[in-house]
């Protein structure tokens, strides 16, 4: 079991399901962004997604696109993310963050050394939701080199046989898109969909052997309840990001007390 799968199993030994709370690096500056991300792990959230922006961010909404181009309005490198995630990573051992971007910036970056670095940093999970599998051996093999854990997405438009090889392929934990579209808009729409996503993580479950996080589009705490015992982490994006650029980091906070408390 790899380490990230293993500090999700240990945790999960005392709460019902776990925090993933989503940050875009260096919104709306660098220093906030990791001003935020050291108050949401004293919060006590399980998970921190960090995302590199990138001028294109496809899978991402409209709140998640704005705070990526503003953050871009600034010189950002990756040298420097990897190491200034790797202090807060040291100051805040009981939790865990994981590197979310797209392939361009990676790959300019050099993927071999990404999965080098993010190890040294204590970055036990990478995102890049714009790389197939199918396209990603090498990729992989530096992961695996590093022991870190290359974190696949599958959604409910997923082809059952594509679903089945990437679910049986994912080590650290797999990431279950709620809806198919972009990051943003909720997922509460009645009891028909309700069923539909327990269907849809239940056909998951039969090919995983992973821990599972489910995303996009959860805003309310009774979304978080129906996930309760059926997925293992609940991952907060858009609505966080928009509760804090409403009102700031105590806007945010509410919102996650609100829901996981």
């Amino acid at each position: 079991m790899s380490q990230l799968a293993t500090f999700i199993e240990e945790k999960r030994q005392n709460k019902p399901i776990l925090s993933m709370t989503h940050v875009v690096y260096g919104y709306p500056s660098v220093e906030e962004s990791l001003s935020w991300m050291e108050r949401l792990l004293e919060e006590g959230v399980d998970f921190i997604e960090v995302q590199f922006p990138f001028s294109d961010p496809v899978a991402d909404g409209p709140s998640i696109v704005a705070a990526c181009h503003k953050a871009l309005e600034q010189k950002l490198d990756v040298e420097t993310c990897l190491s200034q995630l790797g202090k807060i990573a040291k100051n805040f051992p009981d939790s865990r963050i994981v590197l979310m971007s797209y392939l361009n910036p990676m790959y300019r970056f050099g993927l071999d050394k990404l999965a080098k670095r993010a190890a040294e940093e204590n970055i036990l999970g990478l995102i890049l939701p714009d790389l197939p599998i199918e396209q990603a051996a090498t990729y992989q093999a530096a992961c695996k080199a590093n022991g870190i854990d290359p974190v696949w997405l599958v959604t409910p438009a997923t082809p059952k046989d594509r679903l089945a090889m990437l679910a049986g392929q994912a080590s650290g934990f797999l990431y279950c898109v709620a809806r198919s579209g972009v990051t943003g808009h909720s997922v509460h729409e009645g009891k028909s969909k309700v069923n539909v996503l327990d269907d849809y993580l239940a056909e998951i479950k039969t090919h995983a052997s992973a821990p599972m996080g489910v995303g996009f589009g959860l805003r309310h705490r009774e979304q978080i309840e129906q996930l309760t015992g059926k997925a293992d982490i609940a991952i907060l994006g858009s609505a966080l990001l928009d509760a804090f650029n409403k009102g700031g980091q105590e806007a945010g906070i509410k919102l996650i007390q609100d829901l996981f408390h």
